[in-house]
């Protein structure tokens, strides 16, 4: 019996690699010591990851492929390998991260409590990642920790919070709180967002969405997510920009919701929908704490989704309309469910993605079986078929 399972998984690995030559143009497989739920870029070419076990657990900056970057002659690029550049230690788990823009530091929450850790990712000089200081959170606590977005204005910020009535802005270098955003409702967020310089977007589990000026006292505007019978529905919010900080008109908001219904809206009008859809996802799972939907940053109108599965999906909102209507993938990467052959039988799901800010169709993906994918797809069947890496 054992021996029938193992000729069928190298039968699906098989059909699944001669299908990955018409549909990838590259992909690399590296594999962790243990599972994590963050993947942010921290350059054009590395990217920080963590664990996210109850105990003690690394935080690593990888180097891509350098193969992966060269767009021409790929055959002569020796390295094909992912590669620790620098790493450390933390006593707790990390269940999100966020790397300050234009430093070597990055901020993280254990999602036990609402305060953020600060770490320097190190330079030439060393290896190794240290804990330098800490952001006192507020008093509330959610079972999913603080959400944290973080910018380089003339000191380092973040914007932090586990609910929405405590949302406040952090100098970090001084640990000063510079504002605190006054809502009367105390949901769980779900996500932080810095829309511009001046504009804070506040994503709630509820759906509930709290734009603020940041520059006004004016209490943030409250947008209700869409009507729906299912009290028990989680919602997930991501914010699209457009090519200057300062262009709010080309904002959008995509909200995604435990039942797979998607709806877009404009930043000028939160409350409407400019566009919805029900994505073609499927989940048995009851706790979806890795479920995530981002806008591509360099490929207009298109969205990914993960964490309902072992799956990452990429859908194109381009063709949705107001009505609601089924909408499948433009594109599905299966490559952890596939490549994965768990012992103990439980089921692999996508644990995070992440875009490449500027390869267009460029992603990271993570799953719980500690699998670690870059992948550029393509909307065509390439001649030449993708370089495969095995880490």
């Amino acid at each position: 019996m054992a021996d029938m399972e193992e000729t069928e998984f190298e039968d699906i690995l098989d059909d699944w690699f001669i299908e990955s030559l018409k549909t990838y143009k590259d992909l690399y497989v590296y594999q962790l010591e243990s599972p994590t739920q963050v993947i942010e870029w921290t350059s054009g070419t590395t990217v920080c990851v963590a664990g996210f076990s109850s105990y003690k657990n690394e935080i690593l900056e990888l180097r891509l492929p350098p193969k992966l970057f060269a767009d021409e002659n790929k055959g002569l690029c020796a390295e094909r390998d992912f590669r620790v550049v620098h790493g450390g230690f933390t006593d707790g788990p990390v269940r999100c991260l966020r790397h300050v823009p234009g430093t070597r530091c990055v901020v993280t929450n254990d999602g036990l409590s609402s305060d953020l850790q600060v770490w320097d990712l190190g330079g030439d000089d060393g290896d190794m990642i240290r804990r330098t200081g800490s952001v006192e959170g507020g008093r509330s606590v959610s079972q999913r920790g603080s959400r944290i977005a973080a910018r380089l204005s003339s000191q380092p910020q973040v914007l932090h919070g586990a609910q929405s009535d405590d949302v406040r802005l952090t100098q970090l270098t001084s640990g000063q709180p510079l504002l605190k955003l006054e809502m009367d409702s105390a949901d769980p967020l779900s996500s932080l967002h810095f829309v511009s310089d001046a504009v804070v977007l506040a994503g709630c589990c509820n759906g509930n969405v709290y734009i603020a000026d940041t520059r006004t006292s004016a209490a943030p505007q409250l947008s209700p997510p869409p009507a729906s019978s299912d009290e028990s529905v989680l919602w997930w919010t991501d914010a699209s920009t457009g090519p200057s900080c300062s262009d709010l008109s080309s904002c959008r908001i995509v909200r995604l919701s435990s039942s797979g219904q998607s709806v877009i809206s404009d930043l000028r009008n939160p409350g409407g929908a400019v566009s919805r859809a029900q994505l073609d996802v499927q989940s048995a799972r009851r706790i979806l704490d890795d479920v995530r939907v981002s806008w591509a940053p360099a490929l207009r109108d298109c969205i990914a989704v993960s964490g309902f599965s072992g799956a990452v999906q990429i859908y194109n909102t381009s063709t949705w309309t107001p009505e609601l209507q089924e909408t499948r993938p433009l594109f599905e990467h299966r490559g952890h469910a596939v490549t994965s052959q768990s012992d103990d039988g439980a089921p692999l799901f996508a644990t995070s993605h992440a875009w490449h800010p500027e390869r267009p169709r460029t992603l990271l993906s993570a799953a719980s079986d500690g699998s670690v994918h870059v992948w550029d797809w393509v909307d065509q069947p390439a001649a030449d078929g993708p370089t495969v890496q095995f880490t």
